[in-house]
């Protein structure tokens, strides 16, 4: 049991059946009346942000959320394959579970596949990948202006901006939780 009053962020909580992250909290104590807490919850397995407040002294179970590092092997239609790289089971992930940043991810990469109780119910690529830039225009000289950026597209079908000095078949690292090119590979 986790009282509101020890609400940091990333702590998660079961709450009326539903299970939530803390993102935002604050302790507030105005000068009349009790003291309170200020939050902002995720809902973790819908997604949905929402802010409330708690009695400090309120009460609710912990929840544990498994987090286990899998390979993702290949798509078939709507679904997605990933192997425990320990059993060697396949285990498949509709592509509703799975977030924008996902279309980093190429075949055997290593993925975060989030579970509550058994259920899955995300997927986390890698903070960071190296990929080769598939199509994009070619920069000229003397075509530089502060951060000046073309469109690129990558080897997993994703579309990115780029500096213009980058060319076709270069291998660049991206930032997939912004989409943003970091640098040269």
């Amino acid at each position: 049991m986790i009282s509101a009053g020890d609400f940091r962020n990333g702590i998660t909580f079961e709450m009326d059946g539903e299970v939530y992250s803390v993102i935002e909290f604050q302790h507030v104590k105005p000068g009349k009346g009790a003291a309170f807490v200020r939050t902002k919850i995720r809902n973790v397995i819908a997604g949905s942000v929402t802010e409330r407040t708690f009695n400090p002294t309120d009460k609710f179970p912990s929840a544990y959320i498994e987090r286990k590092d899998m390979q993702y092997s290949y798509q078939d239609g709507e679904l997605y394959y990933f192997m425990d790289t320990e059993s060697y089971e396949m285990i498949p992930i509709d592509a509703a579970k799975l977030d924008d940043n996902f279309k980093f991810v190429k075949e055997n990469m290593i993925c975060k596949i989030l579970s509550y109780k058994g259920n899955v119910f995300g997927v986390e690529p890698p903070t960071f990948v190296t990929l080769q830039v598939t199509k994009t225009d070619p920069g000229f000289k003397g075509d530089t202006a502060t951060n000046a950026t073309k469109p690129a597209k990558l080897e997993t079908g994703a579309e990115i901006r780029v500096p213009l000095f980058i060319d076709e078949d270069e291998m660049i690292n991206v930032d997939t939780r912004t989409g943003e090119y970091m640098s040269r590979a």
